[in-house]
């Protein structure tokens, strides 16, 4: 355990709040430029999130006031920090690492505060870095541990060979991998992703995380990918990579998973390709045979942008009623003539047809699905700790927006 935090390193940090409302995204910018300096650093971190999308500095700004504001009780940030952990696992982040992040952040509060940033002011964050980077590195320990030991299980990076490759729709394929050790594969839990060291000619090593869409096995997963305009994985993988192709892959990592044993209906929600994750969930829930009910509810575009539906509805098919799918189409072909409902999914609809009072919701899509149906459910009486989501990108701007 570390350290506790003296009561002035808490008194000074907390009183630099106003200072990180106010200029708390310039300092993570900042921090970033000072550590991307450092190519080796720079590769282990997912670009996507700081040139594609400049997401991630906005998403560290918010968790730094959020830590500033509750350092004096971080219990608080306990779900926040195991997010954190989790995909420092999947990126396969070191406790070497850190010293990297300290001196970047320390460094990056001096540049943009100026004299500002006292000698004592400078001391109280280092103290406060050091004690959540001790937490951190106490938690992915104990992952890497997990993994190391579990069936299957593997650290650092290993190569999977890609076994089929599967359209799905117009704009989505599904990956299915094998180790090319010819072993077998760590079990994951429904609902977590795998993260890819991408090595494309004319770029930079890229780092990308797919959710896997299949149930554990222990010989495969299935990653189900879209294509994004100006994704240069996605494209990558959708026009270059074939069956035989390898890819260095780490272990199942992530916080987003079914629990083991449930105890009530389960409504599963989704938008667009944050369907991945769910199908993971769902194939599992079949297998189980849940006592439970099932409500499985997806919206797309149309028929051109629906995966998977066939499976979905073959599912649904076998459970004799205990599994409900639906599909939305929100601007269905004339050729579409598969689908449940046409518009969007909505509050009302979802109020009408699933059962608010005892259902346990797990959503993922992007971020204006969630911030809909995450705050719809919350108003509607839908306790939080009966709200569990993900979406793709970094968590925490969601919560800061």
């Amino acid at each position: 355990m570390p350290r506790q935090l003296s009561g002035q390193t808490i008194s000074l940090v907390k009183a630099t709040v106003p200072a990180l409302e106010a200029h708390g995204l310039a300092i993570t910018r900042r921090m970033y430029e000072r550590m991307f300096q450092n190519p080796a650093i720079r590769d282990l971190f997912n670009q996507s999130h700081h040139g594609e999308t400049g997401s991630q500095p906005r998403a560290l700004a918010s968790a730094v006031l959020a830590y500033a504001k509750n350092i004096d009780n971080p219990g608080v940030l306990a779900a926040a920090l195991e997010r954190i952990a989790q995909k420092h696992v999947g990126l396969n982040i070191l406790p070497e690492h850190y010293p990297y992040v300290a001196e970047a952040l320390l460094g990056a509060i001096q540049d943009v505060l100026g004299t500002a940033a006292t000698p004592q002011i400078l001391e109280a964050w280092g103290e406060a870095y050091w004690f959540l980077a001790e937490v951190l590195i106490g938690r992915e320990t104990q992952l890497y541990a997990e993994h190391d030991a579990a069936p299957g299980g593997w650290t650092g990076w290993r190569e999977f060979v890609v076994k089929e490759k599967t359209p799905e729709s117009e704009i989505i394929t599904s990956f299915t991998l094998v180790p090319a050790d010819g072993g077998q594969v760590l079990r994951h839990r429904p609902g977590q992703y795998l993260t890819f060291w991408l090595e494309i000619p004319g770029h930079a090593p890229l780092k990308r995380n797919y959710s896997i869409s299949s149930a554990p096995s222990d010989t495969q997963y299935r990653i189900t990918v879209k294509r994004e305009p100006m994704g240069t994985a996605s494209n990558w993988l959708h026009d270059q990579v074939q069956p035989g192709a390898r890819l260095k892959v780490g272990a199942p990592a992530g916080e987003f998973v079914l629990p083991e044993k449930l105890e009530r209906p389960v409504v599963l929600l989704s938008g667009g390709v944050g369907q991945t994750p769910l199908v993971s969930m769902l194939e599992t829930l079949a297998a189980a045979r849940p006592a439970q009910p099932v409500h499985f509810i997806h919206g797309t575009l149309s028929g051109a942008t629906h995966a998977l539906g066939r499976r979905m509805r073959e599912l649904a098919a076998r459970s004799g009623g205990l599994i409900r799918a639906i599909t939305f189409y929100e601007c269905p072909r004339p050729q579409d003539a598969v689908h449940d409902q046409e518009g969007r999914i909505t509050m009302d609809w979802l109020r009408a047809n699933t059962p608010l009072a005892e259902a346990e919701y797990y959503l993922c899509g992007p971020r204006p699905f969630l911030r809909a149906f995450v705050g719809g459910l919350a108003q509607s009486g839908v306790p939080a700790g009966r709200i569990h989501y993900e979406f793709f990108g970094p968590t925490d701007e969601l919560l800061a927006a």
